[in-house]
């Protein structure tokens, strides 16, 4: 209750201000039927006044936040592509035994419409992706994420996450992914069965790699070109991309 004392306060001396001048006001010109047109015609505009107030406007402020809050997430995306997602995806990929069933797909053009991502996106669904362990330097990639641990946790503290689902799996699962590696001791003479939990570890990480960067191009070419340009430029699926302008 004292959390809403000023709030109760400020109502009841918002109505008594409000007894206090039409008093005044009746006491200057003495005409109650005046007061009272005015006082019913106010009080039948209060269901309109309630309609605009909460639907239109309140709805229009909440979708410019909602807004706002995606756009600080995909720069949340942008800072993970940039500092680990682009590595990681470009080394595990190479590991990939069926890579060239999608990578065509995966070579992001500036032409392309939202058809064309929303295609390659159900193709990426049923793609089926594998990792070869056994090809994988797993100290390789300890090394590398144990570099970008504190990055990785200060990302997970971001309360923006909680508007990007998908976005939040893939961080949990390279975070998880990154544990894992932490916890052994070391990488050589691993049994089979830690061998193939590894795997799966690396699988996840993976598949929720590859949707989330197609997801992310999406959102730069159709919002920040010139950042859709040094994407395309780096682009870890494009053999023949270069970060060079030429």
């Amino acid at each position: 209750m004292g959390r809403f004392r000023w709030q109760i306060i400020l109502a009841l001396a918002l109505v008594v201000l409000s007894v206090m001048l039409y008093l005044l006001h009746y006491a200057i010109f003495v005409d109650p039927h005046h007061i009272f047109i005015y006082m019913l015609g106010d009080i039948a505009f209060i269901p309109i006044e309630v309609l605009l107030v909460t639907l239109v406007i309140h709805q229009v402020l909440s979708q410019r936040e909602k807004r706002s809050r995606l756009e600080k997430m995909n720069m949340v995306i942008g800072a993970f592509f940039g500092e680990v997602g682009t590595r990681l995806l470009a080394y595990l990929s190479d590991f990939d035994p069926r890579l060239n069933e999608i990578k065509k797909d995966l070579v992001v053009r500036d032409d392309w419409s939202a058809q064309q991502f929303a295609d390659v996106s159900r193709r990426l669904h049923k793609h089926d992706y594998q990792v070869e362990i056994q090809k994988v330097r797993l100290e390789d990639v300890h090394a590398f994420l144990k570099a970008k641990r504190d990055f990785l946790v200060r990302l997970l503290e971001n309360p923006s996450l909680l508007e990007h689902e998908s976005f939040t799996d893939l961080l949990r699962s390279v975070f998880h992914l990154t544990e894992e590696l932490e916890k052994r001791e070391g990488m050589t003479d691993l049994p089979g069965t830690d061998i193939e939990h590894l795997a799966v570890d690396l699988k996840r990480a993976y598949v929720l790699l590859v949707h989330e960067w197609l997801g992310y191009m999406r959102h730069l070419r159709y919002n920040y070109p010139y950042l859709f340009s040094l994407a395309m430029r780096t682009n870890p699926f494009d053999e023949s991309a270069s970060v060079l302008v030429g």
